[in-house]
């Protein structure tokens, strides 16, 4: 508890805290968010053109090709000019569908993926929104994308993309169970939904270690809800030709295109919180006194961030699609009691053993003896 009072403490200081909100007005503090928001937007629209590049790179070289490699010196501005096409290509509207809704949809879908970064911090350098339940944040957003799938296929009055928006609805919040779980077992380990807390429980070791059952069904549920393969079904194109999205076109479909590839990004960040530390290097005891001790710990963040992003490239690289069928098998008949008998033993350990929050001395102390029994 006294960490957590001094990590306030150190944040209110060096952050936005009530002295920041006090010295400006009304006025100011909007234009102030108005401009990190923006920036927030554009740095996520660039890190996601560099994403699209670097996976058509990262699949080029498993598939012994070169990938793409025209566009500006060895293919970096492929991105761009891919971008400025869809922009150029012509709007197609469906003349039967709900324009309201078709249009709307892919608004909503990019909108919300948009939302959930808001609340990331990278340190305690900055953070646009301090949310206690930052957690629940970000599960209440990844729920609200489901409707501008189902929007966008139901509004396209097209048989093919309703049925990618009814598999890809029934995929989301099949896996989003069993997120919920391990956020749930998450916060009672850390005593906390703020991602700054869960990250300083970590400075001992990294939840990854204790709950490494955990951390390989969030891995796996991440790539479903994101729907990436091996669990592509909403977009199979050889039983429902694209999917929801099979009626969009130019910068309709490019908007669920960034929505997508946002969400990618934003399920790296949560598996490097939640199970990797964050920001804090393995076994580093933070002396919170010292708030010179926070400089350059963003590497380790992006270091850890990478690793995860190249892992989502290089699963759909390496791993056929599943069937749908055992794709619901997985999500409702191991995933879900797996997540909820998890949660029942984990919080009878902590009550039989150590109490709440989780305390990681006495982890790393039978680790130490463990290794000296070697």
């Amino acid at each position: 508890m006294e960490d957590l009072e001094k990590k306030n403490e150190i944040f209110n200081k060096f952050t936005c805290g009530e002295k920041f909100f006090e010295a400006y007005s009304d006025f100011t503090l909007i234009v102030f968010y108005l401009i990190n928001l923006l920036l927030i937007v554009i740095s996520v629209m660039v890190s996601v053109a560099f994403y699209t590049l670097a996976e058509r790179k990262i699949m080029g070289g498993v598939q012994r090709r070169k990938g793409p490699n025209v566009v500006g010196f060895y293919g970096f501005l492929q991105p761009f000019a891919d971008g400025f096409k869809l922009f150029l290509k012509e709007i197609i509207l469906p003349t039967k569908s709900n324009l309201f809704i078709f249009i709307f949809s892919p608004i909503i879908t990019l909108t919300l993926s948009l939302l959930a970064w808001v609340a990331v911090p990278l340190n305690f350098d900055f953070v646009l929104v301090d949310i206690n339940l930052t957690i629940l944040y970000f599960l209440a957003i990844s729920s609200l994308g489901v409707f501008g799938i189902i929007g966008s296929g139901w509004a396209s009055n097209s048989k093919y993309a309703f049925l990618g928006a009814v598999r890809s609805a029934a995929q989301m919040i099949s896996y989003e169970v069993a997120i919920g779980f391990i956020f749930i077992i998450v916060a009672i380990c850390s005593g906390s939904y703020n991602v700054f807390d869960i990250v300083l429980s970590q400075k001992n070791i990294w939840y990854i270690f204790p709950l490494f059952p955990l951390f390989i069904i969030f891995f796996i549920s991440a790539l479903a809800e994101t729907n990436r393969a091996p669990f592509d079904l909403p977009e199979a194109e050889a039983e429902i030709v694209a999917g929801y999205n099979v009626e969009y076109s130019s910068i309709l479909f490019a908007l669920f295109f960034l929505g997508e590839y946002a969400n990618m990004l934003l399920m790296s960040y949560l598996t490097v919180i939640l199970f990797f530390g964050g920001w804090l290097p393995f076994g580093f005891i933070i002396n919170l006194d010292n708030v010179t001790n926070f400089v350059g710990f963003e590497i380790f963040f992006i270091i850890k961030f990478l690793f995860f992003v190249f892992l989502f490239v290089l699963i759909r690289s390496a791993l056929p699609r599943v069937r749908y069928d055992q794709l619901m098998n997985l999500g409702w008949k191991i995933f879900l009691p797996l997540t909820l008998g998890l949660l029942l033993f984990v919080v009878g350990f902590l009550d039989l053993n150590n109490g709440f929050p989780l305390k990681t001395d006495f982890l790393l102390r039978d680790i130490e003896l463990i290794l000296k029994t070697f």
